[in-house]
């Protein structure tokens, strides 16, 4: 949601058409590119979203910054894998995923470079 949340857009009157959106440019940014890219929810969507190389997940435990512990869970398998860029505006995310190793890109800039998709 911090991606999504970075921009003032009327989001919150429909937060699955927002990240069918969301999704939808990932796919399109993935495309021609050799990347694989996870979307963490805080929750499992009410609709089932239509991805074919971006990944939809969601936390497993409910509550404040559940996507976040999330992310950080999944970070070393990740960084076993591959280099990792976490993309986030939460500041604490972004200095825990900072002091395993993975790379923080900020949401509002990467929201704009995706809004080209």
């Amino acid at each position: 949601m911090n991606v999504i949340g970075s921009r003032p857009d009327g989001w919150w009157r429909d937060r699955e058409r927002a990240i069918e959106s969301l999704v939808g440019r990932l796919e399109r940014r993935v495309e021609h590119r050799e990347e694989r890219v996870t979307v963490m929810l805080e929750q499992k969507p009410r609709r089932a979203l239509h991805a074919g190389r971006v990944e939809v997940a969601w936390a497993g435990t409910g509550g404040a910054d559940a996507a976040d512990r999330e992310i950080l869970a999944r970070l070393p398998a990740w960084l076993a894998d591959d280099e990792v860029v976490v993309v986030t505006s939460d500041r604490d995310l972004a200095r825990k995923a900072r002091a395993v190793g993975a790379e923080v890109v900020p949401s509002r800039p990467f929201r704009a470079e995706l809004d080209s998709f």
